[in-house]
């Protein structure tokens, strides 16, 4: 059967979008495995589905280029408002979207055109504890924590979005990631493994990062990795609470505001190109 689907990407975190609010997919996890593939198929860091929501304007359903479902994608979800706008599910500039980490509020910037140029999305409390990471490390806040990580020392944060994720400030373009990420993601420190990000300050409310990301490896972006990073940002004292930061990501910029009860994240959302694929 032919299907219709939308190459979209957050400053460089790509991935393959189906329109499901007619017509659902079967077992999008392994579709997923299948058209990530970048040199035998489509190519992305995984499947996202725009699915309609009894309690929000659509649903969000994210899949990881190893077939692992996600519970939220902050690159991914401002695609989704794009798309539901500009395929018309969605009237007006602001939208609502369910995930499996709530209902997220979206704000539309529309181009001259008339379709969605960029996002702003409340992406809600950043949770602490290390209970709810999830990790074994205990307490209300993990920051600064010394843990020893593929056979080298290092001080983490731990923020989740949504998704878990340790922050570690460290020069990101001395690591080789391919061996360091891999050794953070599965971790026993993180039953239910982890994104990494790497960080350098550049200046205060300023940020460089890199992401290795569970199931999907390095990635160019990562939205709640960019929220993730501000905030632990902050707790370190290398950004201001209620202040614009900018994360610099190899994709491109995010704008991170952390109020201390809820985290913004402002970028684009652009489609490359559409198509239809045999599924």
């Amino acid at each position: 059967m032919l299907r219709k689907f939308y190459k979209m990407h957050g400053i460089g975190n790509d991935y393959i979008y189906f329109d499901c609010m007619k017509e659902d997919i079967s077992d999008p996890g392994e579709l997923s495995k299948k058209l990530s593939d970048r040199h035998f198929s489509i190519g992305g860091d995984g499947v996202i589905l725009l699915r309609p929501s009894t309690v929000a304007d659509c649903k969000m359903s994210m899949f990881n280029a190893d077939g692992s479902e996600g519970k939220m994608c902050g690159n991914g979800i401002r695609c989704v408002g794009k798309l539901a706008h500009d395929l018309g599910y969605v009237k007006g500039e602001s939208c609502t979207v369910e995930t499996l980490s709530g209902i997220k509020t979206l704000q539309l910037t529309l181009g001259a055109d008339g379709k969605v140029s960029s996002v702003t999305v409340d992406m809600g409390a950043a949770m602490l504890r290390g209970e709810d990471i999830p990790s074994v490390i205990g307490g209300e806040k993990v920051v600064g924590y010394p843990a020893e990580i593929g056979g080298r020392k290092w001080d983490i944060t731990l923020v989740s979005m949504g998704n878990p994720h340790c922050v570690v400030f460290a020069a990101p373009e001395e690591l080789d990631l391919e061996k360091i990420g891999p050794a953070f993601e599965n971790s026993p420190l993180f039953p239910e493994r982890i994104n990494t990000e790497f960080v350098r300050v550049l200046r205060k409310n300023e940020l460089k990062m890199r992401v290795w990301e569970r199931g999907s490896g390095e990635t160019w972006a990562c939205g709640t990795g960019a929220c993730a990073v501000a905030v632990a940002a902050v707790l370190n004292g290398c950004a201001d609470m209620n202040t614009p930061i900018t994360v610099h990501l190899r994709g491109g910029d995010l704008v991170i505001t952390y109020t201390g009860e809820t985290v913004y994240m402002t970028g684009g959302a652009t489609l490359v190109f559409w198509g239809e694929i045999e599924i």
